[in-house]
């Protein structure tokens, strides 16, 4: 797998989704989406489940680790060794709050907490590489939502690698941060909206690409999704915010022609 290591290294390999209601969450995202998904029968998974758009792995379904824990999606980032990498996230300020342990066969993973108290995980892969295929109906981004954002910047730097843009959001907005390897730009961060609650703490949102977001909003509100930000156009394209039918947040999103 040592090409697969390479490939995935520091960047966004796998996301999944912890569901206070794993049946419901497969149900509405096989109806969004088009995914076919498989719980997979071997007990030490716990109910675990892929996602597959024809035939590959896009992402997974599992019921949640702690009943005190919200439903929400989780981000992993690829890298060839998951014990090195919590030592790194310690080193530059970080947490780690479950240390890398065996999934099964499949690789090895770890949980991590960056300094503004957002969750990370990461994906040291054996059979199971990640993403298997990418395009309409699978990930599309991923974007950091921090409190005191400029807090998590240098982390993510010195943890990863990554070097960042920053660009104007006009005169209201804060500024917007993508996050670079060689330029290539391969997820952002931004500061949280003061209006978000102040039990909300920092959390990195999931975005699927699908290539009409009005239709697929309307999807999926039709199927029980609440509406968290309406469609609207952004630079790169447009987008829109839901909150699925177990609570657990994430985006559609749609880029322009480049």
């Amino acid at each position: 797998m040592a090409e697969a290591k390479t490939a995935i290294a520091n960047k966004p390999a796998w996301v999944d989704l912890s569901s206070s209601d794993p049946a419901g969450s497969r149900e509405f995202y096989s109806k969004l989406f088009g995914w076919k998904v498989e719980v997979n029968p071997d007990p030490q998974y716990g109910g675990y489940a892929l996602a597959k758009l024809n035939g590959k792995d896009v992402a997974g379904i599992g019921p949640k680790q702690s009943p005190e824990g919200p439903s929400a999606w989780a981000v992993y980032i690829g890298t060839p060794d998951a014990e090195e990498l919590g030592k790194k996230v310690q080193a530059a300020g970080g947490k780690v709050i479950a240390p890398a342990f065996d999934i099964g066969p499949q690789g090895r993973m770890a949980v991590f907490q960056d300094p503004s108290g957002a969750f990370i995980s990461g994906w040291q892969p054996a059979q199971m590489g990640g993403f298997q295929i990418g395009g309409a109906n699978t990930y599309g981004w991923a974007e950091l939502n921090a409190r005191e954002v400029d807090k998590a910047l240098p982390f993510y730097k010195k943890v990863f690698g990554w070097t960042v843009k920053t660009s104007p959001m006009g005169e209201n907005g804060p500024p917007y941060n993508e996050f670079q390897i060689g330029g290539e730009s391969i997820a952002g961060a931004m500061e949280m909206n003061p209006m978000v609650p102040a039990e909300m703490p920092s959390y990195w949102m999931v975005y699927f690409s699908v290539p009409d977001v009005d239709k697929a909003f309307k999807k999926a509100t039709d199927a029980g999704a609440t509406e968290m930000m309406a469609p609207q156009d952004f630079s790169g394209g447009r987008f829109a915010i839901l909150g699925d039918p177990q609570g657990a947040a994430f985006g559609l999103l749609s880029m322009g022609e480049r």
